[in-house]
């Protein structure tokens, strides 16, 4: 019998990624093939994985619903399912807007997906997947929702409280992946640094890491998300001692004034901000730390606004990316607080982080010149090959371009002698 075809479009972060896959894997059990992100043409049934994290992310979600929708209505697709973040938290109001869609789903819903598509949902594949990545790199998601309280965040309210995911499970996890050729593991979760203390009553994330830095088909591992409080400090440690260990850290300090730090509702202050950057730096020195900020919160003075373009001068992020405050139905910060700021301003603000952000990634490249550094090749195209090193997660920093004299494996580890940098792109050639 030929398998029934179905798309599966991801939008948002990469936890939505890992709730596609897990849902891709279910579907093939079941006779489904699976194309990721496809074109309307591409199959008559349609799954979007919609985020709501912030409002451009929640635009973006409708409109990729919408055009799914008019597809459907002229009968170019049979049906329409629309899960995730959004559909969690304004399922009721999406219903009722858009007749088109045949079922909405939330976050924890996989198994009524199946079922709604004929399905047998399969307990035994829970730790198996689909990657939709390249094949080179996979994520592996560690826990799941969030128990911090930030004014401007609505991750609890739609992912429920922190839940890890136990050490063993993901050992088995990242050994099926390893299994599957996976040479960069990326460790992902909305808090890293809580990691393990819901079921252990102690911080785990450096003996997982430790752990998964035992598994020798991943030549890297690189860790996402951690929160400034209660980070454990040992996890510096196992990534000093362990090779394999991304001398990488992704940590959003979304602030530096201690006044917004308080109205965020983040649980520290800009001293403790410092004291990490100075502890990160002085055990490893060339760790390469990537932030996020947010811009326009509620309350922001032209002063804060000093103090954190001060900031991102002095501490010369190697990576940083910005965002700017929007009000989210029924956060802390849109009950209690007004959103004083204009958008223009908001923008102005952002766009000036980013001016000075991008004369520091110039700085920080430039250091990279005339250096070799072990590169994985991402892709190819027209004029280059594409890799990153450790200092770069992918789809979101730096990349290095390397002229195609040479025929390159994708997925494959090279050492690229670094030889002229702009701020945001490395050029380089195999040596």
């Amino acid at each position: 019998m030929a398998k029934k075809k179905i798309n599966i479009v991801t939008l948002g972060c990469s936890k939505n990624l890992v709730d596609s896959e897990n849902l891709g894997t279910q579907l093939i059990a079941n006779n489904y093939s699976i194309v990721n992100n496809g074109e309307v043409k591409d199959a008559r049934v349609v799954i979007v994985n919609t985020c709501g994290f912030i409002n451009d992310a929640k635009e973006e979600s409708i409109n990729l619903i919408m055009q799914f929708a008019y597809a459907k209505e002229k009968k170019l697709i049979d049906k329409l399912f629309v899960i995730g973040c959004l559909s969690e938290r304004y399922k009721n109001l999406l219903n009722k807007d858009i007749k088109e869609v045949d079922s909405f789903f939330g976050v924890n819903n996989l198994e009524d997906i199946v079922k709604s598509l004929e399905g047998d949902y399969k307990k035994e594949l829970i730790n198996e997947r689909i990657i939709s990545t390249p094949p080179h790199y996979a994520f592996l998601k560690i826990s799941e929702g969030c128990s911090r309280k930030c004014s401007f965040c609505a991750i609890p309210l739609i992912r429920g409280p922190y839940k890890s995911v136990p050490i063993e499970t993901l050992q088995q996890q990242a050994e099926n992946l390893a299994k599957k050729s996976v040479k960069e593991l990326i460790l992902i979760a909305q808090d890293s640094s809580f990691y393990g203390y819901d079921l252990y009553k102690k911080y785990k994330l450096p003996e997982l890491l430790e752990n998964l830095a035992k598994i020798k088909q991943f030549e890297w591992i690189r860790l996402h998300y951690a929160y400034p409080e209660n980070f454990p400090n040992d996890v510096i440690k196992v990534m000093k001692d362990n090779p394999n260990i991304c001398k990488y850290l992704d940590i959003p300090f979304q602030h530096i004034s201690d006044n917004i730090l308080k109205l965020m509702r983040r649980g520290h202050d800009s001293k403790k901000i410092y004291e990490l950057i100075e502890f990160f730096r002085k055990e490893i020195p060339d760790i390469a730390l990537r932030t996020t900020l947010i811009l326009g919160h509620p309350g922001e003075t032209e002063s804060d606004f000093n103090l954190l373009k001060k900031f991102v001068e002095e501490v010369k992020f190697e990576r940083l990316g910005v965002f700017t405050y929007s009000n989210e139905d029924n956060t802390y910060g849109a009950d209690n607080y007004k959103d004083n700021i204009p958008a223009k301003v908001k923008k102005q603000r952002a766009d000036e982080i980013m001016e000075i952000q991008q004369h520091v990634s110039f700085e920080v490249n430039q250091k990279k010149v005339h250096n070799t550094y072990k590169v994985i090749i991402d892709k190819e195209e027209d004029e280059f090959f594409v890799g990153r090193t450790e200092f770069d997660t992918p789809e979101v920093d730096n990349e290095v371009l390397i002229s195609k004299d040479k025929k390159l494996k994708i997925g494959e580890f090279y050492n690229v002698k670094i030889n002229y940098a702009d701020e945001f792109e490395i050029f380089g050639e195999i040596v």
